[in-house]
């Protein structure tokens, strides 16, 4: 027994939970980030951009070719979206009433 080595445990070290969340967080609005940027949105204000983030991830996978839709309803909601934000950035309309115009309902 007294050459038998001695296995030394090494504890893994774990985050506090809120730690990894922030760091969860913050990654994920760098890529939102980017996806606005992308699309050239990356001006809008924060509460237009969480409106419309949904729809941008889609324009992103679309632009990426992980999927493809000609779904009628899919595409009004998109021209809905590039024309309320578009009046949005001319000037035409208001942050309200874009924000009003593009909630989804029953959300």
């Amino acid at each position: 027994m007294l050459n038998a080595a001695k296995k030394i445990t090494r504890k893994k070290i774990q985050e506090p939970a809120l730690l990894s969340i922030l760091k969860q967080a913050k990654r994920e609005h760098r890529k939102r980030e980017q996806m606005f940027e992308l699309i050239g949105w990356n001006s809008l204000p924060e509460e237009l951009k969480i409106e419309i983030e949904a729809d941008v991830k889609g324009y992103i996978d679309e632009l990426h070719g992980r999927y493809s839709t000609n779904c009628p309803h899919v595409q009004r909601r998109r021209e809905s979206v590039d024309f309320w934000v578009k009046s949005y950035m001319d000037g035409i309309c208001t942050l309200q009433t874009a924000l009003d115009a593009l909630k989804v309902k029953g959300k």
